[in-house]
């Protein structure tokens, strides 16, 4: 299927995003939107452009060293430079905005006002606009101008505290797991948004999203079992606290695997494979209650069995029983697993200079209008002529925007 084609039959074909963000929350969002079909034109610096283009390992591209983050998390974006300490770039912006169905920024609260770009403003240009709004901690409350990173929000918002061993402190997860939560949350919102408007027939409005919030609302029963029994999550290593058995083992040959067998029948297997019938049939273990009150005991018998099997082996025998169980997976081992492979999760594609590499594949799989790879993160200002142009603006004008440095 050709570029154009394709894009015509996106979910968002038509939906025009103009985004205001660097790094990650902000960007991550509108990336999603892009990749399926909207038309994402990200402002950037003259000069730098998003920090997010330097960060982590860089390559030599021919403009300059690039990340190779960039190249994935601005795919499918259009980018234009503009110097939006300047009124005639705030006036470019606005112009975009006249056109645009969402916003999509993740300054601190109050720095788009003093740009002359706050919602009021932005909204009284354009009625219909969705504005996805990401910051450490709302647009509202005593700390909402406080700068807040996604670790702010993954502490504040609980995961932090409930992750790791007891007998250590707090660590985080390998990724930036409260920034991209709050994008998705951002996405979600915006297209709630433009429900809202194309079929109840409503107006624009704010998407809310503070980071801290984003993780906070993946905490599951955390706030309801403290308000009814005092009880505080702690943290409890690789064990899923009060849901057994589900934990990690090492095998015969130290590999380290999972096995999720808390599901009723599901244990029951698991113990038959073991060769402890007897505790497949023990009728104090045939509810969750039960096992998690001898998960100790539990624990030491499949740690046991794990370690006299080597992780092939033993993944071979899981998969026969019916028993979730997995291999703790490394970039190493997605790259050549069949599932990664069919489910097109590592997706081919080309560098500037025309070197082949892979990116991630596109989440979620939708059978009819499944998101695409059109073209990889741009090179700085790479479209603002385009777009100037087709706002209205004339060879003249764009030469005179790039004399004052008002565009790059």
């Amino acid at each position: 299927m050709s570029e154009a084609s394709s894009q015509a039959t996106a979910p968002l074909a038509g939906v025009k995003v103009v985004e205001l963000g660097t790094l990650i929350a902000g960007p991550f969002c509108s990336r999603i939107l892009a990749e399926f079909g909207a038309e994402v034109i990200k402002i950037e610096a003259p000069g730098e452009g998003d920090p997010l283009r330097k960060w982590r390992k860089l390559y030599p591209a021919p403009e300059g060293d690039t990340s190779l983050w960039w190249f994935v998390q601005a795919r499918n974006k259009k980018s234009v430079t503009i110097d939006l300490k300047q009124a005639k770039g705030i006036e470019i912006v606005k112009r975009l905005v006249q056109e645009a169905d969402i916003v999509v920024e993740n300054f601190r609260p109050g720095v788009l006002e003093k740009l002359g770009l706050g919602w009021d403003v932005l909204h009284a240009i354009n009625p219909g606009l969705v504005m996805v709004r990401l910051s450490g901690f709302g647009q509202s409350g005593p700390m909402a101008k406080q700068p807040g990173f996604g670790a702010i929000g993954e502490s504040m918002g609980g995961l932090r505290y409930i992750t790791g061993y007891a007998d250590r402190p707090p660590v985080k997860t390998g990724v930036s797991i409260g920034d991209s939560i709050a994008a998705l949350w951002g996405a979600i919102g915006a297209l709630m948004a433009l429900r809202h408007r194309e079929v109840s027939g409503g107006g624009g409005q704010v998407v809310d999203v503070a980071l801290y919030e984003a993780v906070f609302a993946m905490m599951e029963s955390l706030v309801p079992e403290f308000d009814v029994f005092g009880f505080i999550r702690e943290r409890t290593g690789n064990v899923m606290p009060g849901i057994t058995p589900s934990n990690t083992h090492t095998t015969r040959d130290g590999k380290h695997v999972i096995i999720g067998a808390n599901g009723d029948a599901i244990f029951k297997r698991l113990m038959q494979v073991i060769g402890r019938e007897d505790l497949a049939s023990d009728p104090q273990l045939a509810s969750n209650a039960g096992r998690d009150a001898r998960a100790a005991e539990l624990y030491a018998v499949i740690g046991d069995w794990v370690a006299a099997n080597d992780m092939e082996s033993l993944l071979r025998i899981a998969a026969a029983a019916g028993v979730p169980a997995s291999r703790i997976y490394s970039v190493a081992d997605m790259f050549s697993d069949p599932q990664f492979i069919a489910r097109q999760m590592l997706e081919p594609a080309k560098l500037p200079d025309g070197k082949d590499f892979v990116v991630p594949g596109i989440v979620p799989k939708l059978s009819a209008t499944p998101g695409a790879t059109r073209w990889l993160g741009p090179k700085l200002g790479e479209h603002t002529e385009e777009i100037l142009a087709g706002l209205g603006y004339s060879e003249a004008d764009r030469a005179a925007l790039r004399k004052e440095k008002i565009t790059g």
